[in-house]
C-alpha cells in the first residue's frame, strides 16, 4: 500500500473512532515524541540563556514575585508552588532540588539563587525542607532577567494556556559558558565545564574586534574550565590543548 492510501486508510479509520496502526510504527512515533520532549523540555539547556527550562521558570517565578536581590527573602516553599502551579507541571521535589542546586556555591560558579537557611553540603548534606528554607534572587540574575518586560524575548503559553511565559531569558550573559551545564536525554547528554567571567568576556571583546580570531589565541585568554571548588591540572599542557 502506498503511503497516500495509508493516510486515507488512517483517516477513513479515524472517523469511525478506530485507528488501525503497525504496533512498531507507533512505538518509534511514541518513544521519539517522548525523547525530543525530554530533550527540548527538560534535560538539555538551550545555547542562548544557558538554561533548562526548570531553571528558566524558576528565575521567572521569582522575578514575577519581586524576589528582587535587593528585596527581602521569602519562603522556598511559596515559590516551588508558584512554579509547578503556574510553569513547571512536575513534582515538588524536582522543582525544589534544581532550586537548591542554583543556590549551592560548591554546584554553581555563579549561583543564580541566593539561599537562606540549610542548603546542602559539598559532603552530601540533603538541604532543609522548603518549608524552612528562604530564597531570592541573586545580583547576577538581574542580568539575565534584565528588560524581560519590555517585549525583548517572545513569550509562549504555559502548560494549560492559563497565561504567558518566556521561551529564553533575555540574558546578557553567556551563562552556558559561566556555570556550564550536565544532563542526560534521550539519546543525547551533556557535559560543559564552568569558565571564568572575566576570561569568558575578554574573549567575547577579542572576538568582536577580530571575528577570525583563531582557537588558539582565544584559548590563550580563556586558560581553562574554571570550577566552583578549583582543581589541579596534572599532565603536560601539550595534551590537553
Amino acid at each position: 500500500m502506498t503511503p497516500k492510501k495509508q493516510d486515507e486508510a488512517v483517516l477513513k479509520d479515524m472517523e469511525k473512532g478506530v485507528v488501525n496502526t503497525e504496533v512498531s510504527g507507533e512505538m518509534k512515533k511514541a518513544y521519539l515524541d517522548y525523547a525530543m520532549s525530554v530533550i527540548v523540555s527538560r534535560a538539555i539547556p538551550a545555547i542562548e540563556d544557558g538554561l533548562k527550562p526548570v531553571q528558566r521558570r524558576i528565575l521567572y517565578a521569582m522575578n514575577q514575585m519581586g524576589l528582587k536581590p535587593n528585596t527581602q527573602t521569602k519562603k522556598s516553599a511559596r515559590l516551588v508552588g508558584d512554579v509547578i502551579g503556574k510553569f513547571h507541571p512536575h513534582g515538588d521535589v524536582a522543582v525544589y532540588d534544581a532550586m537548591v542546586r542554583m543556590a549551592q556555591n560548591f554546584s554553581l560558579r555563579y549561583p543564580l539563587v541566593f539561599g537562606q537557611g540549610n542548603f546542602g553540603s559539598i559532603d552530601g548534606d540533603p538541604p532543609a525542607a522548603m518549608r524552612y528554607t528562604e530564597t531570592k534572587l541573586m545580583p547576577i540574575s538581574s542580568e539575565l532577567l534584565q528588560d524581560i518586560e519590555k517585549e525583548t524575548v517572545k513569550f509562549i503559553p504555559n502548560y494549560d494556556n492559563s497565561m504567558k511565559e518566556p521561551e529564553l531569558l533575555p540574558g546578557k550573559l553567556p551563562t552556558l559558558m559561566l556555570n556550564g551545564a550536565t544532563g542526560i536525554a534521550v539519546g543525547m547528554a551533556t557535559n560543559i565545564p564552568p569558565h571564568n567571567l572575566t576570561e569568558v568576556c575578554n574573549a567575547l571583546v577579542a572576538y568582536i574586534k577580530k571575528p577570525k580570531i583563531t582557537i588558539e589565541k582565544l584559548c590563550k585568554i580563556v586558560t581553562g574550565p574554571d570550577f566552583p571548588t578549583g582543581g589541579t591540572v596534572f599532565g603536560d599542557m601539550e595534551e590537553f590543548v
